[in-house]
């Protein structure tokens, strides 16, 4: 291994995991896409999200799974060794496009929470700020990262605690607001189901792309100490986590101001705690809110980063991307994701208005095709284990099973839901061209990438 490229360093600490898996869970998709999800389904949305959390847990358990029966290899590399180098390259890419996509929306909506303080700087300037301070945080060792992004999802996870409290005192009388007779709220303007079914079922789309990114330990597994233990206790956690920061959250939501009163042009949680008429509440959210998508984006550079180092190792990427610094950090993996930020941020100039709501589209249809990848490949390599590992997914097949035929369910509605016409044309596009550069790939390294690649020992 030559100088400049050294191997990853494990420096991710078991309380540095299990906030990475909840980094990834929260950002934009709450703080923002909740206003979509209430205005699609209004009160009922919580079921979408239950839906969701259910289809997660088992992804996450399947993930986990694999992980601890092959040690040291992460998504990625799982993938690969389940289905091979075209399959892996096309997971690997679609899921690098799928984080890179996020990130910047995850930046574009710290700009836009910044204007409500700076309404008269635009949207890209500001967007272009958080570039630069998310760029230099993961250009720390990776246990200085893990360190930042702790506090970080820390004070988005106390937020949320903090606005359920808040809220539920509001709801019961204990705390005097602007708001009266909340409860009603749940059962006015045509009730808890006002648009049936169908507007759970297409909630269900955006709510894919809140839950994307919690599969981010899989990446992070390899930069993970004693991952075998720390692995596990994500996973049980996850239903906690979605109910805790997803479901009360948004019920608290719906009690204190009616669901179609939703704007979309602020956060939720900043216009619900604006009509509280509680002094100061809603620029305590505001400031809460940017630090939580900023650290989305913090993680968002780190998945891609490590993404393509990882397929740098198999010859699915340009071994360029093997370069790390000193401290193990894959520079020109980082150098890539700014590029493209700043790609983002130039959207931001000539479309402020449209640009979040069109990008957001696509990691939806891109996630549940990783997630499907995932569930394949525990249903092909469960067989092949050496020891059946001690965490493991109960009434297997059937469960895993179960997950892909209702990710394929809505993987088809998202297709064919004109609102999201921009996320299917992107999204279908990518997959064929990615499948069109597998070959060339596969053939410019000259049919041994599977001697290139660790998973070679296994």
């Amino acid at each position: 291994m030559e100088k400049d490229q050294q191997d990853l360093k494990r420096g991710l600490l078991p309380r540095h995991v299990q906030f990475i898996a909840l980094a990834g869970m929260i950002g934009t998709g709450i703080f923002k896409g909740s206003s979509d999800t209430l205005t699609i389904a209004g009160p009922s949305v919580v079921f979408a999200y239950l839906l969701g959390g259910l289809l997660l847990f088992i992804v996450m358990a399947a993930l986990a799974e694999m992980a601890i029966a092959y040690p040291n290899l992460n998504v990625q590399h799982l993938v690969y060794k389940a289905f091979g180098f075209h399959i892996s390259f096309i997971v690997g890419w679609l899921y690098w496009i799928n984080w890179t996509i996020v990130t910047i929306v995850e930046i574009l909506a710290a700009g836009s929470f910044l204007k409500y303080w700076f309404p008269s700087v635009p949207l890209w300037l500001l967007s272009l700020f958080c570039t630069i301070l998310i760029i230099a945080v993961n250009l720390f060792q990776v246990k200085y990262y893990g360190e930042i992004e702790f506090w970080f999802a820390a004070i988005k996870i106390f937020a949320l605690a903090s606005f359920v409290i808040l809220g539920f005192s509001i709801l019961i009388g204990a705390i005097p607001s602007n708001i009266g007779a909340p409860f009603a709220n749940y059962i006015s303007h045509g009730g808890f189901f006002p648009h049936g079914a169908k507007g759970v079922l297409s909630a269900l789309l955006v709510v894919m792309f809140s839950y994307g990114g919690a599969e981010l330990i899989g990446v992070a597994v390899t930069e993970t100490k004693n991952a075998q233990n720390v692995l596990p206790k994500v996973i049980k956690g996850t239903m906690w986590r979605v109910i805790l920061f997803y479901i009360l959250p948004i019920l608290t939501i719906c009690g204190l101001m009616p669901w179609n009163q939703v704007t979309g042009e602020e956060s939720p949680f900043v216009q619900v705690l604006h009509m509280t008429g509680l002094p100061g509440a809603a620029h305590i959210m505001n400031f809460i809110l940017i630090t939580a998508v900023l650290s989305a984006a913090n993680s968002g550079i780190y998945a891609t980063s490590r993404m393509l180092y990882s397929m740098a190792q198999s010859g699915e990427a340009p071994k360029g991307l093997l370069k790390t610094t000193k401290q193990g950090i894959p520079i020109n993996g980082i150098i890539i994701a700014a590029l493209f930020i700043s790609v983002g941020v130039f959207l931001a100039y000539l479309t402020p208005d449209q640009v979040i709501s069109y990008l957001m589209t696509i990691p939806g249809c891109t996630v549940l095709l990783l997630w499907i990848s995932i569930c394949l490949a525990q249903l092909k390599l469960r067989s092949a284990y050496k020891e059946m590992p001690l965490f493991y997914v109960k009434w297997f097949p059937y469960t895993t099973i179960l997950a892909v035929v209702s990710l394929l369910t809505i993987f088809v509605s998202f297709l064919f839901n004109k609102n999201n016409i921009i996320g299917s044309v992107v999204c279908f596009a990518a997959v064929i061209l990615l499948a069109i550069f597998s070959f060339v790939a596969k053939k410019a390294t000259k049919h041994d990438s599977d001697k290139k690649r660790s998973v070679a020992n296994f």
